[in-house]
């Protein structure tokens, strides 16, 4: 098997759903945008050389929908030739695309790949727009359609994740993402063109374009007292509230991959290799514990432990999944490597962008860090987890 390098992983910004900058703006023109940046940032790379695209999405309906991850390619403009395919495995759609890419790669199918991903949240509801559980098995497999939301709850009360942690996790979100912005550590954020409509002295709106390069979902005045004054959304004695759990956000991310035929080609420096990617099983009704068995498969595979990993992006679904993973994993000691600039909580989980997104920041961290290794891991809904293994280049 060949190596798979990523050479560029960039992303837009994570913004509010039905409130947030990119609001109005069409996945489809997000995710064009995002991938036709890629390759721009790609030295001596062109859009005619990308062989495929592989996109994540959540709900690919819609606007999202009739294959995204082949329209939006033609409308920023490659060529024909360049295929491409829409890829659910819902909260790790993005990391999917960016493993599927890379096999491309590494089984010598292709020499230049893109994994991405996207999703708009505004456009498109959590859930999707016409819903259908199976009419007869849906009574017993209630979970699988579950809430997140619900699914959240039972691990707070089955493991003992109190009110209290989830909101102090919460708060350090903020307040770690507050920092990344003021010290400009999101590196891997591409200002974007966004459309927004605007009343006319007529009555009628005009569309207009204006660029947002940084993630509105950010909130620096958050406190400790105002998280803990939040009512419960789940359950009416629960303690999940909408200020410890991720935000519904907007965006796309994408990262190109290459051989090391193709790097030497284009006398390209890659960044990291993507090592090892796997996912797993979990119960449905606590979806949220995926990366407390998704981590450890992951590193049995590689040979590694907990302490050979320098930079960690754990997807924060929930305030009350990420600390019972993190406790679960031994990784309090190392909180000071987990979600550097702040998590979801903070920045937002456009779903099918999310694991793209975190690829892009972790290799962001990884280099500021000089860290060897990396990993990013995320629940997933109908009770899965994913995690994925990237090495530094030198």
């Amino acid at each position: 098997m060949k190596e798979a390098y990523i050479v560029t992983s960039v992303r837009t910004p994570g913004c509010k759903r039905n409130k947030g900058a990119l609001k109005d703006t069409l996945p489809q023109d997000l995710l064009g945008f995002i991938l036709k940046s890629a390759v721009e940032k790609t030295p001596n790379l062109k859009l005619e050389d990308v062989k495929d695209i592989m996109v994540g999405c959540a709900f690919p309906e819609a606007e999202q929908g009739l294959n995204i991850g082949r329209i939006a390619p033609q409308i920023a403009g490659f060529p024909d030739i360049v295929s491409g395919a829409t890829v659910n495995r819902f909260c790790a759609s993005g990391l999917e695309a960016i493993a599927l890419s890379a096999l491309r790669v590494m089984a010598g199918w292709s020499d230049v790949a893109i994994g991405s991903g996207v999703e708009s949240m505004s456009y498109i509801p959590m859930g999707g727009s016409m819903p259908r559980p199976h009419p007869a098995h849906s009574r017993k497999h209630a979970a699988l359609y579950a809430s997140m939301g619900i699914t959240a709850e039972k691990v707070a009360n089955r493991y003992e994740i109190s009110r209290e942690d989830q909101d102090a996790f919460a708060y350090e979100s903020h307040m770690k993402a507050t920092a990344a912005h003021k010290q400009g550590r999101f590196t891997e954020i591409v200002p974007t063109p966004a459309a927004r409509y605007v009343v006319q002295a007529d009555g009628t709106y005009k569309q207009e374009t204006f660029i947002q390069d940084f993630d509105d979902g950010v909130r620096a005045e958050t406190t400790k007292k105002g998280l803990a004054g939040l009512r419960p959304v789940f359950a009416a004695n629960g303690s999940v509230t909408a200020g410890n759990s991720s935000q519904t956000t907007d965006g796309a991310a994408a990262a190109v991959l290459m051989s090391k035929e193709k790097v030497e080609a284009l006398g390209i420096k890659p960044v990291a290799k993507l090592k090892l990617y796997t996912t797993v099983g979990c119960r449905a009704d606590e979806m949220g514990v995926g990366p407390r068995f998704a981590i450890p498969k992951l590193l049995d595979q590689a040979g590694l432990s907990i302490d050979d990993i320098g930079v960690w992006e754990i997807n924060e679904a929930f305030a009350s999944q990420a600390l019972y993973c993190i406790r679960e994993l031994g990784l309090k000691k190392y909180m000071d490597r987990i979600n550097l600039n702040g998590g979801a909580i903070a920045l937002g989980h456009p779903l099918g962008c999310t694991g793209s997104k975190l690829c892009a920041t972790l290799l962001a961290n990884m280099q500021a860090k000089g860290a060897k290794y990396g990993v990013e891991s995320m629940c997933i809904g109908g009770g899965m987890g994913a995690a994925a293994l990237f090495e530094l280049c030198d």
